[in-house]
C-alpha cells in the first residue's frame, strides 16, 4: 500500500540529507520523516488522518516538523537547497537582488491567533511576507495577522538575513513599504538600496512588474499544495513551515 504515495527519490534525498541530522540511527529514517511531511504538503490532510501503516506514527513526524523549525534546520535545509538550484542555473549562491511582498490568505475554520482583516484585499486572515531571488526561491517568510501593514512587519522578514545575504544589493518592493522599512534599511543595511516600483497608473487587474513579479508566481505555485490553500495552521511558525518545506518541494522537483 505504501508505494501508491510518492516518495523522495535518490537524487533527491541526497541533495537533502546533508543538511539533516542523520549521524545517528533510528526506528524510522529521517528519509522516510522528509516523506510524509512531504506527504501532509501536498494532501494537505490531518496530522492525525495519516494513513496508518503507510507512515510513522503522526506525533513522531509532528515532532520532527516542529523540532526542526525551532532549532533552525529547515532554515538551513531551505537556504542549501536554494543555492544548490542557483549554482544549477548558473548563478551565485546568493543574490544580490530580492523582492519583498505579503499574500494575503483567509484563515481555516477555528484559527484565532494572528489574524485580521485586510481591508484593501477584503480577507480575513493572514498574510505570509516573503523575501524571493529572482528565480522566485523563498529566502525568508514571516506569517502574521493580515491586518498588519506590510511597512511595518518587512524588518522581521529581512533583518534574520543580515550577514547571509551578504551579495544583496536591492530589495524590491511596492510603495507600501515606504513608509517605516525605507528608513530602515537606509539607516541598518549599509549599501543596499530599497527600489519601490509599482504597475502602472490606471492599469487594472494584474500587471507583471520587471522581476517582482516571480513573488507572485511564488504566491501563485503555494495554491498547488493543499496545505496551502489557505492558512490552517493554530500558530504562524507552522504556517511558516510550510511555506518553506514547499519552496524545498519545488526545488527537488527540478531535480527528479
Amino acid at each position: 500500500m505504501e508505494s501508491q504515495y510518492r516518495k523522495l527519490t535518490d537524487s533527491q534525498w541526497e541533495a537533502m540529507k546533508s543538511s539533516l541530522p542523520t549521524d545517528r540511527k533510528r526506528l524510522h529514517s529521517l528519509r522516510v520523516i522528509a516523506d510524509t511531511i512531504f506527504y501532509v504538503l501536498r494532501v494537505g490532510c490531518q496530522w492525525r488522518n495519516l494513513p496508518q501503516g503507510c507512515f510513522p506514527k503522526w506525533q513522531l513526524v509532528y515532532y520532527y516538523f516542529r523540532l526542526w523549525k525551532s532549532d533552525g534546520t529547515l532554515e538551513r535545509l531551505n537556504w542549501a537547497l536554494n543555492m544548490r538550484e542557483r549554482r544549477r542555473q548558473g548563478k551565485a549562491d546568493s543574490p544580490s537582488m530580492v523582492s519583498i511582498d505579503s499574500q494575503s490568505v483567509k484563515a481555516g475554520p477555528f484559527i484565532s491567533q494572528e489574524t485580521g482583516v485586510d481591508g484593501n484585499k477584503k480577507v480575513n486572515g493572514r498574510k505570509r511576507h516573503v523575501v524571493t531571488d529572482t528565480l522566485g526561491l523563498v529566502w525568508g517568510v514571516v506569517v502574521h495577522g493580515a491586518n498588519r501593514a506590510d511597512g511595518a512587519l518587512a524588518r522581521r522578514v529581512v533583518e534574520p538575513m543580515k550577514g547571509y545575504l551578504h551579495r544583496m544589493e536591492k530589495i524590491l518592493a511596492d510603495a507600501a513599504y515606504q513608509k517605516g522599512f525605507m528608513a530602515w534599511v537606509e539607516e541598518s543595511l549599509l549599501g543596499v538600496e530599497l527600489e519601490v516600483s509599482s504597475k502602472p497608473p490606471g492599469t487594472e487587474g494584474f500587471a507583471p512588474v520587471r522581476w517582482r513579479w516571480v513573488t507572485e508566481r511564488a504566491f501563485g505555485m503555494f495554491s498547488f499544495f493543499r496545505r496551502l490553500d489557505k492558512d490552517h495552521e493554530k500558530t504562524t511558525e507552522s504556517a511558516e513551515s510550510w511555506v518553506l518545506w514547499q519552496n524545498c518541494q519545488v526545488i527537488l522537483n527540478r531535480l527528479g
